[in-house]
């Protein structure tokens, strides 16, 4: 079992309670899933591009990455329906746990000049978007074998009713927010 759904289990739980005074356990936020999504712009032009990105989303995640492709065509872009565009991965339980503690405690350190993470990219659901530059502060990715730097979206939904509440989670989680 992780580490971060031990902590989750003992003591966010507790601390969540205290905060907002929930009557019953089932209405304590939680983490649903997180997903990982990186758009890759020349895979029109470049199919090995698209490969590419795959091979480093599945390294990043593991877990197998999802081919995404295009719900409309826009000429400015020269693209069409159905064109493959983008990798994703929908990560949830032990794998899910063992990503978000990756990436608070070995990846986000890593990024260069890092003062935290924006504190107002909730959506007012409860959901938190996170945008990463580059792949390479991931530890798994060989900083020779990268073809091109890559960023990706990672997105946190919870089951928290308000950005409040999914703020305090991903804070007990040790989320480094920024303090501006």
């Amino acid at each position: 079992m992780s580490r971060l759904r031990d902590i989750y289990e003992s003591e966010i739980k507790d601390a969540m309670v205290a905060k907002f005074g929930y009557k019953n356990v089932m209405e304590i936020p939680k983490l649903d899933k997180i997903v990982l999504n990186m758009g890759v712009g020349e895979a029109r032009d470049n199919a090995k591009a698209l490969e590419n990105a795959v091979h480093d989303m599945e390294i990043i995640a593991g877990q197998k990455a999802v081919i995404t492709k295009a719900k409309k065509s826009i000429a400015n872009f020269k693209l069409r329906e159905g064109m493959s565009i983008g990798c994703k991965v929908t990560l949830r339980g032990e794998k899910m746990y063992e990503f978000a503690d990756r990436l608070i405690n070995l990846a986000l350190p890593r990024v260069r000049d890092f003062r935290g993470v924006n504190p107002n990219a909730f959506d007012g659901r409860g959901n938190y978007a996170l945008g990463i530059k580059e792949q390479l502060i991931f530890p798994e990715i060989e900083y020779d074998k990268v073809d091109k730097v890559r960023g990706m979206d990672v997105v946190f939904c919870t089951t928290a009713k308000t950005d409040e509440e999914a703020r305090e989670l991903l804070r007990l989680f040790n989320m480094p927010f920024s303090r501006d």
